[in-house]
């Protein structure tokens, strides 16, 4: 999905762990025009441009891949012993015993709720929340460093998906799918998981991805055809690619609350969210618009020994309105789905992830 809540589990991402995307660039803007059309040469040249491999070309060290296989070997065996109900309550013990000695994560965690939250909870509140979130983030790590040594129907049945007729009705209109994730809950499995059900995904890898990230991915790839399948490019990657797939009717992911700027090409716009004007990037968001593509956002909730609750909203805006003018339909989209993010952040304040 390592050392803090967003690394170890954050391998969605996978579809995403799509977040920090690169594409604001002013190059986008030469590639599509007001319509979502291609010109033919551009045409000709995004379908000359090969998709990167999904496997890592960075060589995992030896060390590494013994202690995650040993981590993994152990794993497994206590599933195995005490079924994946007992592997649960192993997460939530070790997660409490690190929200107990960590205190540097405790305390960034209890700054993060008070900076979101300002005055909503008592320090009783926050620290049962940040006790939860310490829970939750063990939990969904040992969950994603044995999800392809657990059985295809065992996996799906852990599933539940709710508003997936949302993504199905986007797709039946043919120009692809745009969904906007967030820093809340374990993105990383839903990616997995929409790949596992047959959706087409493609998403934006971090160049600057963990070994842990690393090893995890290529096993899943190993072992499952449809991850093998995802298609993943590194953040500094030209946009155009992420276009072709939008054009062939794919799925498009990434965490679209960030504001760490990739350099002075990024496109950024201000959104007010709780309470506060913050800059997002927005270069998916312009694809998105520029493809026609619907844009629907997209929640993972964490329950109870591993089952999990994938959350499909219907499309932020109206496909008609696409014809207005550009900045105008970013701005909404952007406060339609900011508003969606608090709604989330308060009904699952344990569910932080970039802490």
């Amino acid at each position: 999905m390592v050392s803090d809540g967003t690394t170890a589990t954050s391998a969605m991402a996978t579809t995403c762990r799509a977040h920090d995307d690169p594409t604001g660039s002013e190059a986008c803007d030469a590639d599509v025009g007001p319509a979502g059309e291609h010109s033919p040469a551009d045409a000709a040249a995004a379908n000359e441009t090969p998709w990167p491999s999904g496997r890592s070309e960075v060589k995992v060290p030896l060390m590494v891949r013994a202690r995650i296989s040993l981590v993994r070997a152990f794993l497994l065996l206590y599933a195995r012993c005490f079924g994946m109900s007992g592997l649960y309550l192993l997460g939530r013990f070790f997660g409490t015993l690190e929200y107990l000695t960590d205190y540097n994560r405790r305390r960034r965690v209890h700054r993060k709720l008070i900076d979101l939250f300002d005055g909503d909870y008592t320090p009783a509140e926050r620290r049962r929340i940040a006790q939860r979130y310490f829970m939750r983030i063990r939990c969904d790590k040992m969950f994603y460093t044995i999800m392809d040594r657990i059985p295809r129907n065992k996996l799906l049945n852990r599933i539940k998906f709710k508003g997936g007729r949302n993504i199905d009705e986007a797709l039946t209109k043919g120009n692809g799918c745009y969904a906007a994730l967030c820093h809340f809950g374990s993105h990383h499995v839903a990616g997995l998981m929409m790949a596992l059900m047959g959706y087409k995904i493609a998403g934006v890898r971090d160049p600057k991805e963990s070994h842990v990230r690393r090893y995890i991915q290529n096993k899943y790839q190993e072992t499952f055809p449809e991850v093998a399948a995802m298609r993943m490019v590194h953040a500094s990657s030209f946009p155009r690619i992420l276009y072709r797939h939008l054009r062939g009717n794919g799925i498009l992911a990434s965490l679209l609350d960030v504001d760490r700027r990739r350099g002075d090409h990024t496109k950024t716009h201000p959104v007010t969210f709780f309470g506060r004007e913050r800059e997002w990037l927005i270069g998916p968001l312009q694809m998105a618009l520029r493809c026609g593509s619907p844009i629907v956002q997209g929640f993972v909730v964490s329950r109870r020994n591993f089952y999990y609750r994938l959350i499909a909203t219907p499309p932020l805006i109206d496909t008609q309105a696409l014809g207005r003018d550009e900045p105008a339909v970013i701005a909404e989209v952007l406060h339609r789905y900011a508003q969606g993010v608090e709604r989330f952040a308060r009904a699952h304040p344990d569910h932080l992830m970039n802490i």
